[in-house]
């Protein structure tokens, strides 16, 4: 007590000099620290920038060659320099949509057991496997798919489905042709399984943040595990659910490496989701060393354009939806 009255004697005794001096320093501190995050917000932008324009004037002899035929032609011949980016961009929104149509589903009723039915001593392993699941480089996905996932559903799944959907009015043709292993379907089911974690991740973090009076009072009134899931945890946490699945979906609408390895590296567009296709990146990756011609090369740039673009879009439905839910919550 002593020790404090001293000290308290000492900083009302301090000359108001050296008080003004602190308060100057502290304020100095303040300004810097302000325009240090003002520097990391502009340079974001710059950076984003950058990467447009450069996208932008590398792509322009291309969309000056062929226009927006560009985008609509299913042609990719190096040999005569003819250039279309339809079936590639075609891939890379069917896998996607595959991988999202699993991935989402399955990663909510995990994040949904792991917060609600789980018992404490399995919580925590199963929480470190699917953080697991995130940190596996994309390669080792597509090793994997190439050699051992894709070899099982040409065996198993494909021939079920073809035998059983195969024939079936409207939805057939989706089921058609022989079961070649790698395809669409490959590349979105190994889509789905990477972006997993990263929808199992967020979901379970905003279950966790949903608090426990709410769903206590659905149990009160009667409700199922199932209508609390629907009713309380889902309205509540929906900000967050759809803020992971926009992440999850940009990281599938820009894979590479898995993809590469099981969708087979075709340019061309088939009904079926079981034969071989490209996606943007797949595109890029596989040829951007063997782009020899200045079109070559501009055309593979404009991909990256494309891409660059559906995934601002992604970006913006996701922000747009998000602004709707907070004006009706609010």
């Amino acid at each position: 007590m002593a020790d404090i009255a001293i000290r308290e004697r000492a900083l009302v005794a301090a000359p108001p000099g050296s008080r003004a001096k602190v308060l100057d320093r502290l304020r100095l501190g303040d300004a810097a620290f302000r325009q240090l995050t003002r520097l990391a917000a502009i340079a974001v932008l710059v950076l984003l920038s950058a990467v447009m324009i450069s996208l932008i004037k590398g792509s322009i002899p291309a969309l000056k060659a062929f226009g927006f035929g560009f985008l609509a032609s299913e042609r990719w011949n190096p040999v005569t320099e003819n250039f279309g980016a339809l079936p590639a961009i075609y891939g890379t929104v069917i896998t996607s949509f595959v991988a999202m149509l699993f991935a989402v589903p399955i990663g909510l009723m995990i994040a949904f057991f792991l917060t609600e039915l789980c018992p404490l001593w399995l919580r925590r392993p199963i929480g470190i496997a699917i953080e697991l699941l995130a940190g596996i480089p994309s390669i080792i996905y597509g090793i994997w798919g190439l050699f051992v996932f894709a070899p099982f559903l040409q065996e198993t799944l494909q021939p079920f489905l073809i035998n059983t959907l195969g024939n079936v009015p409207f939805i057939g043709p989706l089921f058609g042709g022989p079961p070649y292993g790698i395809g669409l379907l490959t590349a979105g089911l190994i889509l789905a399984i990477m972006v997993l974690p990263f929808i199992t991740s967020i979901s379970r973090d905003v279950f966790e943040a949903v608090p426990a009076v709410l769903k206590e009072a659905a149990y009160g009134l009667g409700c199922t595990t199932w209508e609390v899931a629907r009713n309380v945890v889902l309205p509540y946490a929906r900000v967050g659910v759809i803020g992971g699945i926009m992440l999850a979906l940009g990281r599938a609408l820009g894979e590479t490496m898995a993809v590469t390895f099981v969708i087979g590296n075709a340019h061309r567009i088939a009904a079926s989701i079981l034969a071989p296709g490209t996606t943007i990146s797949a595109t890029i990756a596989n040829e951007f060393t063997e782009a020899v011609g200045d079109l070559y090369t501009s055309a593979l740039i404009a991909l990256g354009l494309i891409l660059f673009v559906i995934t601002f879009i992604v970006l913006a439905i996701a922000r747009y939806l998000l602004l709707r839910i907070e004006r009706r919550i609010g």
